[in-house]
């Protein structure tokens, strides 16, 4: 039995973490096996890539550096759970994906969207999820939220237009890449989820 790839993107701050418990309820419901990853980490080794990706004290990181480290914990996320979980038929959902390398590294920093695939399509061996959904959220006001939560991590403390030019590029992305669904993330949690429940069968 094949099992469910379901990844959620968004701004910093747009519900993507509340949305995958409400996801992950419904299919628990369901009678389905539910697994919850994010990006970067997910495993013991993608955590240690996480640490040195997220940490503020790294503001010298050369951005292709930023982009390969992403690559590599995804690698390691992939072969060492990703792969296992969906050929035992579970439900796997995931806060970020390739989609966030392509418009944080490709678009925010510049580096170009199909250099950034390129290494990204040889780290996910090829595997795609079934259901991509784009939280659209100002950014300003996700930013404003999660900065509020935790003090964010070195890129969520980046100047607004990087993180402007993260949101539009997601906004382009979703022309390009038809299993991007978005959704009006400014509403009512239950409003939100309520279509996005739609979106999910199995």
């Amino acid at each position: 039995m094949e099992g469910r790839f379901i990844v959620l993107e968004g701004s910093d701050g747009s519900g993507k973490s509340t949305m995958a418990d409400r996801i992950g309820k419904y299919f628990s419901e369901k009678g389905h096996h539910i697994e919850f990853t994010r990006e970067p980490g997910g495993t013991q080794i993608s955590e240690k890539i996480r640490e040195l990706i997220l940490d503020r004290d790294n503001t010298e990181m050369d951005y292709r550096t930023e982009a390969l480290l992403y690559a590599a914990s995804r690698a390691q996320l992939i072969s060492e759970k990703i792969i296992p979980w969906l050929k035992e038929g579970k439900v796997v959902i995931s806060e970020r994906y390739v989609y966030s390398s392509l418009v944080y590294q490709g678009l925010g920093r510049g580096l170009g969207i199909d250099e950034v695939k390129k290494i990204n399509d040889f780290a996910t061996a090829g595997i795609k999820p079934d259901l991509v959904i784009f939280l659209d959220v100002d950014p300003e006001k996700a930013l404003k939220r999660k900065l509020c939560i935790d003090g964010g991590d070195r890129l969520e403390n980046e100047d607004i237009t990087f993180h402007k030019s993260v949101y539009e590029g997601y906004k382009e992305l979703s022309s390009h890449f038809p299993e991007i669904i978005t959704i009006d993330g400014e509403r009512t949690i239950d409003e939100i989820f309520e279509e996005i429940k739609g979106l999910l069968t199995i």
